[in-house]
Formats: C-alpha cells, structure tokens, sequence
C-alpha cells in the first residue's frame, strides 16, 4: 500500500539530526546545518547538522580514546553486539526501508532487499568476530617458536556514498566493530540519515561510547582531510569514484595509512549466441536497473553476439519500457528518481553525446517531465566503439549495445576499459563461462547471473575499481594486522 505523509512523517521524527560523537548526540560547533532532500520530489525532508573540521577532530579524538578498551573487548561481546543489531535492523526493516526511499529514492521493494543484504554483513561478521586467529610453531632451524597473532589495526576513517546507505555503512561498521577497531564515519550528504538510524541501532544493542562516531557534513575535504593527515588515524576505507579515490590515497600516502578502495566500474554485460536469451534479458534488467543504474555494480556495457544482438535488444527494451517512473513510495513504482539534478544532467549528455555519435534510440532517451530527477529507461543500439558512454560510469537507467563475432572480439571489447570491478557473462557452454571468466581483468564475475553481492563473497576490484576486499572471509582481514612473536627455544 502507497505510504502515508503521517507516516512519513512519524518516521523521520525519530531520526537523529546531529552528530555522534563519544556517545553523545550533538549539534556541529558551529552551529551550521544542512538540508537533505526528496530527490523524488526536490523536498527537504531533514535539516540536520553540518560538521565542521573541529567536530571531525572531536571524533578521531573520542575513536582513539575508547580505542584501547575496545580492543580488549572478548571476541564474543563485540560478536554479540553485532548480532543483537542484526536482529534490530531486521525488526525494523520496514522504517531502514521507508528511510532509504525518502532520502535516496529506490523503490520500496527494492529498499526491502538492501535491507536484507545489508542486515546480512551484521550476521556475518558476528560470527567472523571469534574465528580471526593466529598460528603457533617451530622455527625451521628449531631455535625459537613462532607466534602469530591478529590485531586490530586501530581508529578507522570510514567514508560511504550515497547509493547504498545502509549496505555501505553495515559492510565497513560490521569488519570494524568484529575487529576490534574504532571508527570515524563521514556518511554522503545527500543520503546520512539512514546512517544515523543505523548508530541508534549499534547503542541499542550495547555497542560503547566512542566505538563508532559520525560526522556527517557539506564540506568532506575539509572534515576529512586533517584526519587523513592524523597519525591517531590508521585506517580509511573509502567507498565512491575513482577520481576521489586517487586523491585519497596520494592523502593517505603521508601517514602510509592501510587503505580499502572500492572504486567506480564500467561492467561488461556479454550475451553469447548460445545462451537463454529469456534469462539474458533478466539478468540484464536486474544488472541494468538496480539503484536505477546507480551502482558500481551496474551493467554499463551490454555485449552482445551479432547473430542474437536484434532480439535481444528488443525484447530488452519491452521490459525496460515498462518500467513506471513514480517516487518510490507509490504503488507503481517500478523506477525512482536518480540523485540530483547533476546527475541526471549527466546521463542525459552521455545519451545524446551516444546519439549524436550515431547510435538509435530503441526506448527512452529523456527526463522525465514533473517533480524529482526522473530519467526514462533507456536503450540504444549501433553504439559507436568510442563514444562516451562505453568509457565512462553511466550511473542511470540506459543500456547501451554494441556487438561482437568471435570470442575474442568480445573480451577485447569487455576488458577495453580502465575500471575491473565485475563483470557478467551469459551462456550455457560452461567450460566458455569459465574459459572467459579467466580472461577477463575483474575482481567479481556474475555467470549467468545479474546479481552477485553477497556477504559471504568478498567483494572488490582490480585496476582503477581499487583495492581490498568488503564481505567474506577477507573482510575482517582489512581491519586486522599480523603482528609476529619470535619466542626463545623453551626447551633450551
């Protein structure tokens, strides 16, 4: 059923507007605040406060003091933590949802299933929170033993976007918090309510004062930056484009911080002549559409071989076309807005830059006429091999196709980019699936499959998509260091 204002409303009233900073919600120093927005219809729905460098410093300054006791906190305890905010968010699931909707624009249905998957992160690294562990033995000439332990790295800086607000603060929070480690999170402005609905969460279910703090603000370089530049700080984890996450490692380059960098993609989509055209075209919705396209993850180059390229690309654009543009909290809605206004600016050039190069229009291609930043499902067909749109993140919901005749051909065209985040491929020969998935330079593959992430699979890339992995058994490892021991021979 279409959500009420009273609702809406209700919900929002019981969302934190300020900072959280050694347990202590407050306004930023300066008394400056910062509206976020309705991207479905340009509304504020929250004014809240607007960090400034000093609130930054108050933060890394309340992590590392509780840095030392948390450390020494049992394995269990921070497990248990995890897992009572697991069962939290998974009570509330339908205001973490409702949140989402309203402060990033998703649709209902699809904010149910972040939830989903951003709950899971919790329970898995609750159960990863007692398994780190180190090794015990004898030197080779058998002169002294060898002790390995695992510990944790210290205060982290975590920065997320704006696509994903709970997934991307559970998957950085959980690692941290089963490590061991404090943390500093700098959620996007366009998207931190969800964040902080999230920290009433983590005090809810025992988390301590001071483990994690949040500032969120309209000046991220200038909150940011001196703690970069903190030798108290030791790790950042940085979720958001390329771009910014150069400039963040030549930053953290100075204190040589440990860094995780999950950064942007350009995912090929390859469809072989031999595979379930039917299943194709529904990975292909479910790689395309996801977030509205505003994902890493989002297929941004469909590949498709010559001799199926037509049909496809039809039946493609039947089920792109019937995706209802509505804010996310109508009955209807099949596609929410995107972002912002610059956002869809950009989409927009990247299509008609695609058409002017002499691509066709197959459906879509516009903004969508009313409130909010709609932009209508789109896909093009005889894309040109160097227009923009193959080059770059599209981020919105179009689809551009180009073909391919040979194997070859094809992992040419799917590794022709700077960005290896994830790729998908398409056939029923496995032995080809896997055959190809060796050639192609990505960090995740998605065979016959739109739809991978998991919080049992480490997540990551390879060239400028970044460094580290999120999720998995490799997860926790981000916020951990090996600290070796060499032991005098106890025999001697």
């Amino acid at each position: 059923m279409t959500i009420t204002v009273q609702r809406e409303q209700e919900l929002l009233s019981r969302v934190p507007t300020g900072l959280l900073i050694g347990g202590e919600w407050r306004d930023a120093s300066t008394g400056k605040t910062f509206d976020i927005e309705d991207p479905a219809t340009g509304k504020t729905l929250l004014t809240i406060a607007d960090a400034s460098p000093e609130d930054g410093m108050a933060a890394l300054d309340a992590a590392v003091a509780a840095q030392e006791d948390w450390a020494r906190t049992a394995p269990r305890e921070r497990g248990e933590i995890l897992r009572r905010a697991f069962e939290l968010v998974t009570e509330r699931a339908e205001d973490f949802a409702l949140l989402m909707t309203l402060e990033m624009g998703k649709p209902l249905a699809e904010a149910r299933g972040e939830v989903t998957y951003g709950a899971e992160f919790l329970r898995w690294f609750s159960e990863e929170a007692v398994r780190s562990s180190g090794r015990y033995g004898m030197a080779p000439d058998g002169k002294t033993r060898i002790l390995v332990n695992k510990k944790p790295v210290g205060p982290c800086l975590l920065i997320t976007p704006w696509n994903f607000p709970l997934a991307m603060a559970t998957r950085k929070i959980a690692p941290a918090v089963a490590a061991g480690c404090t943390m500093v999170l700098k959620p996007a402005n366009l998207t931190p309510l969800t964040s902080s609905l999230f920290a009433k969460v983590l005090e809810e279910a025992g988390l301590p004062a001071g483990v994690l703090n949040i500032v969120h603000t309209s000046d991220a370089g200038g909150v940011t930056g001196p703690l970069i530049k903190d030798s108290r700080l030791r790790k950042l984890s940085f979720t958001g484009s390329t771009p910014v996450g150069r400039r963040l490692l030549a930053d953290a380059s100075e204190n040589v911080l440990r860094t995780s960098m999950e950064l942007g993609g350009n995912a090929p989509f390859v469809v072989f002549e031999d595979a379930d055209l039917d299943a194709a075209v529904a990975g292909a919705m479910l790689a395309k559409l996801r977030n509205m396209g505003e994902a890493c993850t989002a297929a941004n180059r469909f590949i498709v071989h010559e001799s199926i390229a037509a049909e496809f690309a039809s039946k493609f654009a039947a089920r792109m076309d019937a995706m209802t543009p509505a804010r996310g909290t109508e009955d209807n809605s099949k596609l929410g807005p995107l972002i912002d206004e610059k956002s869809r600016q950009k989409v927009h050039e990247l299509v008609t830059g695609a058409l002017d190069d002499g691509a066709t229009c197959v459906t879509g291609g516009a903004p969508v006429d009313g409130p909010g930043y709609f932009y209508a499902a789109t896909v093009l067909t005889d894309v040109a091999p160097d227009s923009r749109i193959l080059q770059e993140e599209i981020f919105g919901p179009v689809a551009p196709i180009v073909t391919f005749a040979t194997e070859d051909e094809a992992v040419r065209l799917a590794n022709n980019t700077e960005y290896g985040l994830v790729a998908y491929v398409f056939t029923r020969d496995l032995n080809r699936g896997l055959r190809i998935g060796e050639r192609l330079d990505t960090g995740m593959l998605g065979l016959n499959a739109g739809v991978i992430s998991n919080a049992a699979a480490p997540f990551g890339g390879v060239k400028q998509s970044g460094l580290g992995r999120e999720g998995g058994y490799e997860g926790i490892e981000e916020y951990l260091y090996t600290q070796y021991v060499g032991i005098a021979d106890p025999s001697a």
